[in-house]
Formats: structure tokens, sequence, C-alpha cells
């Protein structure tokens, strides 16, 4: 199997789970399938098609896109099976950060100024 993403690959997603990230939800099958909902999600949340647009965009642009999506797939991850973190803080603590850095690409993304930077880019 290969990585269906668009925005982010199964070892970026891997890498923002951690180490302790269950080795059941960071196989290639289960992030190709969070993948495909966090960019969808992006993708209807901007209201822009960032899919269909990716390969023609500058690599800072994609760079938030992958952040993003990354940070919403290893969320995904995480909450699926906590038992590896040594604790249900840890794991929770995880889903914090990541969760506030995907809300901080969001509101960057959703941001006309931001938007206008990005296509233009």
């Amino acid at each position: 199997m290969a990585d269906t993403g668009i925005f982010a690959t199964t070892e970026e997603v891997k890498r923002m789970a951690g180490v302790n990230a269950s080795a059941v939800s960071a196989t290639e099958l289960f992030i190709n399938d969070f993948q495909a909902q966090s960019e969808s999600l992006i993708n209807a949340q901007t209201r822009t098609n960032w899919s269909d647009l990716y390969s023609g965009l500058n690599a800072d642009v994609k760079g938030i896109l992958k952040m993003a999506s990354a940070c919403w797939s290893a969320m995904a991850v995480i909450n699926y099976d906590m038992s590896g973190f040594t604790s249900r803080v840890e794991a929770e603590t995880m889903l914090d950060v990541l969760r506030d850095r995907f809300v901080q690409c969001m509101k960057t993304m959703e941001d006309m100024k931001v938007r206008q930077f990005m296509k233009d880019a």
C-alpha cells in the first residue's frame, strides 16, 4: 500500500503522533483514511479545494497544509488507541498540542489577507 494523502505523508503523521502512538492506529491503512478525512475538512472549512491546487502551490503554503493535515490525522491516531502512552495525561497533552497547532493553521488559512497571499504564492 502507498501513501494516498495529498498534504502529508504517513511518516509525517507518525512523527506528529509521537513515539508512543499505537502501532495499530499508526498503520498506513489507518493514516490514509485519516488523511482523506483531514484534507476534506480543511478544504471545506477554508472553502478552497487545496487538494486540486496542491501541485502548483508554493512550498510555504504546502507547509501550512501539511502541518494542519498531519496534526488532525495524528490526533485521530492518538484518539483511536491511547494504550501506548505512559499515561492518559501524556496522550491528552499530545492531543492538546496537536489541536492548538491545527487551530492555528486553520485560522491562518481562513484569514482573507493570508488566503490572498496563499493563492498568489
